[in-house]
């Protein structure tokens, strides 16, 4: 535990910050799940929109560095596979 004013406001910070990322990251996991079922369904319509909605998330969780840049292009990448179907 930190004895330090400044320290303890850091800790606070940092508690913050990682439920943030987590929010992100949780975030981005239940957007692909819908571009998956919307897929499976067949609805075009609903493959766009949450196609749309992932990239946005992911683009914003890897600005703030909630998740590696790499790892958000490399998740827009697999999601934009699953739309094309190949």
């Amino acid at each position: 535990m930190p004895n330090i004013k400044q320290q303890k406001r850091r800790v606070d910070i940092a508690a913050r910050q990682r439920l943030e990322n987590l929010r992100y990251r949780s975030a981005a996991r239940t957007l692909y799940r819908r571009l998956e079922s919307a897929v499976a369904d067949g609805d075009a319509e609903a493959v766009e929109q949450a196609h749309r909605e992932l990239v946005r998330c992911l683009d914003k969780a890897a600005s703030t560095r909630a998740i590696h840049p790499n790892r958000a292009a490399r998740k827009k990448s697999q999601a934009a596979r699953l739309v094309t179907g190949a």
